[in-house]
C-alpha cells in the first residue's frame, strides 16, 4: 500500500474526442472516454497536534474470519511444505461477505501505517514518525481477503476485488484463482509461492508471532461454476462484460455526469447537453429530434458566412451537424475582430433559426418548396461531458437570446435553467469583450445602453466556474469562492461552512449574514494525520439547518477537494442513503473538471460512517465495497491525470 503525494501544480487535460458509451452492463473500461478533470492543488498546510477524539468505530479487536483458522482437512501439497488450502465457491462468498459487516478497526490503530510507510521515503516517514511514535508498527488487528487472479489479465473472468499478482495486501489471507480449468498446476505453484512468501514475512517481520497467521487458498470450483452458483462475486464475465453486480467507479461516474448533464432546454428551441446521451442512448426523447447538433470541440474553427449559408440550405434536406470552438480555446483578438464578428453572425445565426422571422403560416400559404424555412428548428449544443467545451457557446447564445450581460447569464443559466457548468477564465474575458456585440445585435435587448453597464464585483473575482452545487441546497468549493460573499450570495447561499481554513471578510459582510451561518471547523488540516469523522454529526447539523431554511451552504477547505468534499460525501451518503463508493461517484461527478481526492484516512472513516450510518437505520451493517478496493478503484480514476 503506497500513499500518492500530489506535486503542488494545477494539471489540466483535453478532453479526447467522445466514443460511443453503451448500456450500463457492456461498458469497456479501456474505450471510455476519460472526462475532462484535473488534479488542483493540494498543499497539507501546518500539521498541529491531533486531537484525542475517539473515531466512529472505537474498537481494537482483531476483526474475525471464516477463513481463520483454516480446515486442516482441505489442505493440499507436502506436509513439509507452507501450508495451502482449497476453497470452494460457496465458502469464499461466504468468508467475503462475514468480512464485509465486520466492523473496521479504529482509525487509529490503522493510520499512519495504511498511507503506506516505506523505509527509503525518509520524509514521509519523518513527518509521520514524529507524531506517532508506533507509526512503522504493522497494525495487530487487521485481517483482509485478497483475491488474486492467475495470469494477470483483470479484464475478462474477475471475481469481485481480484488484483493481479503483484499487487496485494499483507495482511490478507490470499485466494487464488485461475479462469481457465486447464491451469492446475500453474495455480498450485503460484499459491506455494505465495504461502512461502508469507512463511518469509512472517519470520522477519513479526519473529515473536504476535500478528495473525494468513495463509494462502486455492479456489476449486471453477469461474464458470463460480459465475453460476455465486453471481454476486462476478464482476466481470468471462466474456470481458460488467455483470453490475459489483459497483464499477469507471461506469458508475459516468452514468452520474450523464445524469447531472442529461439535455435541457436553456432558451427557446435551444437545448444543452452532453453527447453520449443523445448519440449512444436510448433514454432520449423521440418527441425532441433536433434539426441541428452543434458539437463544441478543442479542434473546431469558427464557422464563416459561406459555411452556414451551405449549412443552412442543407437543413431543408434533414437534421445536420456541426462544430464550433471549445471552451477555454478563444483569446481575446488583437486588432484583427474578423473571429468576435463571426462568433457574433454564428450566434445570431442559431438565434433565427430557433426563432424564424418569417411566421410559419405565410410560408406554408406560398407553396414554394422551401417552406420549412419557416418552422423553428431545434438545437441541441453539446459536448462530451455536456459541461466543459459548450459552456462558452452555451453563455453567449443565452446572453443573445435572453439580452443579458455575462454575469446575468452565468447567473440565470445557474440557478433558472438548473445547469451545471465549467468555464475557463480565458472565457469571461472573452465574452466580457463581445458582451457589448452581442447585446448590440441581440433582438432581446430592452436597453440600448445595457452593453456599457458596468459587470459586478463578484464577477470580476470568479475563475469562470461557480462553486459546485453538490445538491440543490449544498455546495462546494475553495476558499477563493468563500471569500466572494456577494457571489455566494447571488447564488442563493446564505450558509458557510469552512473546514480547516477561515474566511477573511470584512465585519459589515460577517455582521449582514449573521454569526449563526457562519461555522468554522478548526484544527482539521489535510495532512493525513487529523481525523475529521468526530465533527460529521456537527457539519451536517448545520447543513440540515439550512435546508430546511429553505438555503444552501457553501462547504469549503483550501481547494474544494479532500476535507470540505469529505463533508459533502457524508451528507449525500446521509440524505440520499448511499453506500460510501456511489456518494463519492455522486460528488465527483458534481465536482465537474476538479477531482475530489479525500486522502486515506478520510476515505477510511467514511467507510465507517457508511457502517454508522447502516447501523442508524437498522440495517445490517454490510459495506459495498473494502477500503483496498476503493483506493485502488479511486487510484485507478486517478491514474490518467497523474504525471509519472
Amino acid at each position: 500500500m503506497a500513499t500518492v503525494l500530489v506535486q503542488q501544480q494545477a494539471l489540466h487535460h483535453s478532453t479526447p474526442p467522445p466514443s460511443p458509451i453503451p448500456s450500463a452492463l457492456t461498458v469497456n473500461r479501456r474505450s471510455s472516454p476519460i472526462p475532462n478533470k484535473h488534479i488542483p492543488i493540494c498543499p497539507t498546510g501546518p500539521s498541529p497536534p491531533s486531537p484525542s477524539l475517539q473515531s466512529i468505530v472505537t474498537s481494537s479487536d482483531g476483526t474475525s474470519s471464516l477463513l481463520s483458522p483454516p480446515d486442516e482437512s482441505m489442505r493440499i501439497g507436502r506436509p513439509s511444505s507452507p501450508a495451502v488450502y482449497a476453497i470452494d465457491g460457496a465458502k469464499l462468498a461466504a468468508a467475503i461477505a462475514h468480512a464485509a459487516s465486520q466492523p473496521m478497526p479504529d482509525a487509529n490503530t490503522m493510520f499512519p501505517w495504511l498511507h503506506g510507510l516505506h523505509q527509503d521515503n525518509h520524509l514521509q516517514l519523518g513527518f509521520f514518525s514524529s507524531r506517532k511514535r508506533h507509526a512503522r508498527r504493522t497494525p495487530k488487528c487487521w485481517r483482509g481477503i485478497t483475491v488474486v487472479k492467475l495470469g494477470n489479465d483483470l479484464s475478462k473472468a474477475r471475481i469481485k476485488g481480484a488484483v493481479a499478482v503483484n499487487e496485494l495486501a499483507a495482511l490478507s489471507d490470499i485466494v487464488i484463482y485461475a479462469e481457465d480449468d486447464g491451469c492446475q498446476k500453474e495455480l498450485v505453484d503460484l499459491a506455494n509461492q505465495f504461502a512461502m512468501a508469507q512463511q518469509a514475512w512472517r519470520l522477519k517481520m513479526d519473529p515473536l508471532q504476535e500478528r495473525p497467521t494468513y495463509n494462502t487458498f486455492i479456489l476449486a470450483d471453477k469461474f464458470s461454476d463460480i459465475a453460476v452458483n455465486q453471481p454476486e462475486l462476478v464482476a466481470i464475465d468471462a466474456k470481458g462484460q460488467l455483470t453490475g453486480r459489483t459497483m464499477d467507479f469507471v461506469q458508475w461516474e459516468r452514468l452520474e455526469m450523464a445524469t447531472m448533464s442529461r439535455a435541457s432546454e436553456i432558451s427557446s428551441n435551444v437545448w444543452l447537453g452532453n453527447t453520449p446521451d443523445y448519440f449512444h442512448s436510448s433514454r432520449v426523447p423521440k418527441e425532441e429530434p433536433y434539426d441541428l447538433l452543434i458539437e463544441a470541440s478543442d479542434m473546431a474553427n469558427i464557422p464563416g458566412p459561406r459555411y452556414l449559408a451551405m449549412l443552412d440550405k442543407q437543413l431543408e434536406s434533414g437534421p445536420q451537424r456541426m462544430e464550433f470552438p471549445s471552451s477555454g480555446s478563444l483569446l481575446l483578438p488583437s486588432g484583427n475582430t474578423r473571429e468576435a464578428e463571426d462568433i457574433v453572425n454564428t450566434i445570431r445565426w442559431i438565434y433565427y433559426l430557433a426563432h424564424p422571422e418569417v411566421p410559419t403560416e405565410e410560408m406554408e400559404t406560398d407553396g414554394d418548396s422551401t417552406n420549412q424555412r419557416g418552422k423553428p428548428r431545434k438545437i441541441l449544443i453539446h459536448c462530451a461531458d455536456g459541461y466543459t467545451e459548450s459552456s462558452l457557446l452555451a453563455v453567449a447564445y443565452f446572453m443573445f437570446a435572453e439580452g443579458v450581460p455575462a454575469h446575468e447569464a452565468w447567473l440565470r443559466l445557474h440557478r433558472e435553467r438548473k445547469r451545471n457548468f465549467f468555464a475557463y477564465p480565458t472565457d469571461v474575458a472573452f465574452l466580457s469583450h463581445i458582451q457589448g456585440r452581442l447585446l448590440q445585435e441581440s433582438p432581446a435587448v430592452q436597453s440600448p445602453d445595457l452593453g456599457k453597464a458596468l459587470d459586478p464585483a463578484w464577477f470580476h473575482a470568479i475563475d469562470g466556474s461557480f462553486p459546485s452545487r453538490i445538491l440543490p441546497y449544498l455546495y462546494l468549493g475553495n476558499l477563493t469562492h468563500a471569500n466572494n460573499p456577494e457571489l455566494l450570495w447571488e447564488l442563493g447561499i446564505k450558509r458557510v461552512l469552512s473546514i480547516g481554513e477561515a474566511v477573511n471578510w470584512t465585519e459589515t459582510d460577517r455582521a449582514s449574514w449573521g454569526a449563526d451561518n457562519l461555522m468554522y471547523i478548526d484544527n482539521v488540516q489535510d495532512n493525513g494525520i487529523d481525523p475529521l469523522c468526530q465533527e460529521f454529526d456537527r457539519c451536517l447539523e448545520f447543513i440540515e439547518k439550512g435546508k430546511r431554511d429553505g438555503t444552501a451552504t457553501l462547504v469549503h477547505c483550501r481547494v474544494g477537494v479532500s476535507r470540505s468534499a469529505s463533508i459533502c460525501i457524508a451528507e449525500v451518503m446521509a440524505s440520499k442513503q448511499l453506500s460510501f463508493p456511489r456518494a463519492y461517484c455522486f460528488v465527483r461527478a458534481r465536482r465537474l473538471n476538479v477531482i475530489i481526492q479525500p486522502h486515506l484516512r478520510f476515505v477510511y472513516e467514511l467507510l465507517q460512517w457508511e457502517e454508522y450510518q447502516m447501523k442508524k437505520r437498522n440495517q445490517p451493517a454490510r459495506r459495498e465495497l473494502e477500503w483496498q478496493h476503493v483506493t485502488r478503484e479511486i487510484a485507478l480514476l486517478n491514474k490518467p491525470y497523474s504525471r509519472s
